[in-house]
């Protein structure tokens, strides 16, 4: 296997979280050496940022803040766990990285892709993923899902249909400018049916 860092990324509402655990479990059933983490978090510091950043009460959090806190968070995961398990030989599979800065911040949040894309070169050393997964549900039906589960509301749940839609449009731009690194998966399906989709494109690509 040549590719080690892998991300998921989509929507909120998309799955991607559960479909990374099940893809993780199967590729451990075979025998991989495979770390799984997540952005922002992942390390100790990295998810005290992301209790910031997500926490509900931080209503007045300045866009550019928001954009420097996750690109902070995202070093130190970079220090701390993702470069020494790419280094050990580990298969990473991360939920989240600088894809969605780029689409939350970038495009979202109208700071611009490009500008998201410079400052967080700084923070990953021009550390790329491998592969990325995007998890392609419409930014209605992930919030439908979001709301039905019940689950606990962080700051970006509750942010307008607008605002989830101009990020899932900004996704569409990073999608389209790096076609050899982004597989587009139909999240719509069963979490079973996505999950075999995802793992075919590994079958194919990496194993």
């Amino acid at each position: 296997m040549t590719k080690k860092f892998i991300t998921f990324e989509g929507p909120e509402g998309s799955g991607k979280t559960s479909i990374l655990r099940a893809v993780e479990e199967t590729l451990k059933n075979q025998g991989l050496d495979v770390l799984t983490t997540r952005e922002p978090g992942g390390i100790r510091i990295a998810e005290l940022i992301r209790n910031v950043i997500l926490d509900v009460d931080n209503k007045e959090m300045d866009a550019r803040t928001e954009a420097l806190l996750y690109a902070a968070a995202r070093r130190q995961h970079m220090v701390e766990k993702v470069w020494p398990a790419l280094k050990e030989g580990k298969l990473v599979l991360c939920d989240r990285f600088i894809d969605s800065s780029l689409a939350y911040q970038g495009a979202g949040r109208n700071l611009g892709i490009d500008n998201i894309y410079t400052l967080n070169r700084f923070a990953i050393e021009d550390t790329m993923p491998d592969l990325t997964f995007f998890i392609d549900v419409p930014p209605s039906v992930g919030l439908d899902r979001v709301f039905d589960n019940a689950r606990e509301m962080d700051r970006l749940d509750l942010e307008s249909l607008q605002f989830h839609t101009k990020v899932y449009e900004g996704y569409q731009k990073i999608i389209k400018d790096n076609p050899e690194r982004i597989r587009v998966i139909d999240g719509t399906k069963s979490i079973e049916e996505v999950v075999e989709d995802v793992l075919e494109v590994l079958k194919k690509e990496l194993l």
